[in-house]
């Protein structure tokens, strides 16, 4: 079987996301029946950050399945303190050592790196703000136990959706299954434009935003939602503002779930904190619309869920870290090919421009950025020629290129020249300044 890495939410299909939670549905029902399934496997967890339910249900799954693992307590204690590259330490754990990694890194982008290096089946924990997969398979599966389906649901997203990476593969596949997606940060927390575009882009989902990281707001408007009916993806929520509502067909009259989350404090100075972090609690879901909402957190959390919410029955938080260990049996079993899936997609292809190492992304917390060694060279997709615009490979931060150049011509011309449109795509590439293009022998192409 070929290699299998799960680093997105979308290296999975929505089929094969549905296979997954069939094979769940079978561990669950006998969580001490399959302790011979991956008999002589041994999983490696490489956490270079804190973790308690992720590294745990991870490893509980493996030794229920029957398999091994061996860990480091803390990787920061280890040979990465010395200087070893994320890419040495994957090469040799995936040699002999395991049969699958688990990582989890600071830097966005850290899992895909792995990936490119092991030879064995990468799993991506968390690599920094980017994704988190493996907790949307956990809330996706929560979300149908709990709904019965997964397509058109309304969803709240809440809290820190700028930092919070569980908020950003949630909301991947969320669109991916024509949910709608409403959105309350909290104050300066909003989600990333690179998300944003993304969603739009290659999902055809615009999230309804709503600023101040309250309820109320959304609470008081609840009756004049509406949704544009284009399915099986949408655009939702006022996205064209001289559409008159008469032409809108769909009222959102009950919310499907609020998923909230804690603001990720380690990933920005205290400057940042929100001064008014939303909040729910019992008016919360006592309010219209929201009778039949379930309250999701991937935990820990902070305040941000009252306490007197534990008792009531939509609360999830707890059943979707339970959950967590089947979806992670299937997941392991899945990617070492004791659970076959049906129709199993090829590996999602990465059109990676050539000849752009020179740019650097602009996310200071990408792994381009923070690994060290200079093995590691810029790698970029061209996400629009007009206006011509760049997404880091890794962390898919999006970023503009002042000169666009054409390399059969050693031609550059400024990158909002309708000539960037003719350049073959194989041929393409960016500069930053007059100074690196003249120091890669290009020329600025003079047009009328």
């Amino acid at each position: 079987m070929s290699k299998r890495d799960l680093i997105s939410i979308n290296d999975l299909t929505n089929d094969e996301i549905e296979q997954v939670f069939a094979v769940a549905d079978e561990f669950a029902a006998d969580m001490r029946g399959f302790g011979s399934l991956c008999r002589a496997h041994i999983m490696a967890t490489l956490f270079y950050e804190p973790s308690t339910r992720t590294r745990l249900s991870f490893e509980s799954a493996m030794h229920r399945l029957g398999g091994n693992v061996i860990t480091v307590a803390n990787m920061r204690d280890s040979s990465s303190s010395k200087g070893e590259s994320l890419a040495d330490t994957v090469r040799v754990v995936g040699g002999n050592y395991a049969d699958v990694l688990v990582i989890r890194h600071p830097a966005a982008g850290a899992a895909r790196v792995a990936a490119s290096f092991a030879d064995v089946p990468v799993i991506n924990a968390g690599d920094g703000g980017h994704e988190h997969p493996t907790q949307t398979l956990c809330d996706l599966y929560t979300l149908k136990k709990q709904k019965g389906h997964l397509e058109g649901l309304d969803v709240v997203l809440c809290g820190d959706l700028k930092y919070s990476r569980t908020v950003h593969s949630l909301a991947y596949a969320l669109a991916r299954f024509s949910a709608n997606i409403i959105c309350i940060p909290a104050p300066s927390f909003e989600m990333p434009d690179y998300v944003l575009e993304k969603l739009a882009g290659e999902f055809r989902c615009e999230p309804e935003r709503f600023q101040g990281g309250e309820f109320d707001a959304l609470v008081e408007q609840a009756d004049a939602f509406y949704i544009t009916p284009n399915r099986p993806h949408q655009l939702s929520l006022f996205t064209d503002a001289a559409e008159s509502r008469a032409q809108k067909r769909r009222l959102i009259k009950n919310i499907d779930a609020v998923y909230m989350t804690r603001a990720q404090s380690e990933r920005f100075g205290s400057c940042e904190e929100a001064a008014a972090y939303p909040r729910v609690n019992e008016a919360v879901l006592s309010s219209p619309g929201f009778q039949d909402a379930i309250v999701m957190h991937p935990l820990p959390r902070r305040d941000e869920i009252a306490y007197e919410l534990d008792r009531d029955p939509r609360s999830m938080y707890f059943q979707q870290a339970q959950l967590g260990v089947p979806i992670r049996m299937a997941l392991i079993s899945v990617l070492l090919g004791q659970r076959p899936l049906k129709r199993p997609a090829a590996p999602r292809a990465r059109v990676v421009v050539p000849g752009l190492g020179h740019l650097r992304c602009g996310n200071e917390a990408c792994i381009t950025r923070t690994e060290q060694g200079g093995y590691l060279p810029s790698e970029f997709e061209v996400v629009s020629r007009l206006p011509f615009r760049l997404r880091c490979a890794y962390c898919e931060t999006v970023r503009p290129a002042t000169f666009v150049g054409d390399r059969s011509r050693m031609k550059v011309f400024p990158a909002e020249s309708n000539d960037v449109m003719a350049i073959a795509g194989t041929e393409i590439t960016a500069f930053e300044d007059v100074a690196a293009y003249e120091a890669e022998g290009y020329e600025l192409e003079r047009t009328t």
